[in-house]
């Protein structure tokens, strides 16, 4: 699967979340020009536009900014968009990434996420998580977003709810080919301890 390339032509995304790409920006004139270019001038965040758009400017940004730009972008993700509100602790923030992608998406009109029911709805992909033990998890990406943008929001969301004193760290495996690479996942194993150890 590629980055940048939606998985169905009439998927929409929220406008508060497609402002992260102008707050995490550090060219945020040079962000805004892409979102015009691809048809999304001046977002306001309770309006939805095209995924397929939003993903045309990430691919343009990260042309000019780089992967560490798009990291800085996929770090304002949790600040920026609709999340669950019972999250409490790492384990919880990294399992709600899946719900708060599908929360901030939609098909038709219908969010792609029904927080009364539960219902998850098909057509973006999935965050997966593993957990490999008390004090490390993966997240298993399988959607259209780049890799950089979703390292930094795996990061932001277990750094958002660490305990106090404790220290996170995020890196990428690489057992399997990277979506960079052309694979279908990126799997990023995230742990944390305290910050003596």
């Amino acid at each position: 699967m590629a980055q940048f390339k939606a998985f169905a032509p009439d998927i929409e995304v929220n406008g508060q979340t497609v402002l992260s790409v102008v707050k995490g920006c550090s060219m945020q004139s040079i962000a805004r020009q892409y979102l015009r270019i691809n048809g999304i001038d001046d977002p306001q965040p309770q309006h939805w536009y095209p995924q397929q758009a939003w993903l045309d400017t990430f691919q343009q940004i990260s042309a000019v900014i780089g992967d560490m730009g798009l990291m800085l972008i996929g770090q304002k993700i949790p600040d920026s968009a609709d999340w669950p509100a019972d999250v409490r602790d790492i384990a919880g923030a990294l399992a709600s990434i899946d719900v708060a992608y599908h929360m901030n998406h939609r098909r038709h009109g219908r969010l792609l996420y029904d927080t009364a029911s539960g219902a998850m709805d098909e057509g973006i992909g999935h965050y997966q998580l593993q957990q490999v033990d008390e004090r490390s998890s993966k997240v298993i990406c399988c959607n259209p977003y780049p890799c950089d943008f979703d390292r930094g929001i795996v990061g932001a969301a277990a750094n958002k709810f660490k305990p106090a004193g404790f220290r996170v760290m995020v890196s990428h495996e690489h057992v399997v080919p990277c979506r960079k690479k052309g694979g279908d996942t990126c799997v990023y194993l995230v742990s944390w301890k305290p910050a003596e150890e």
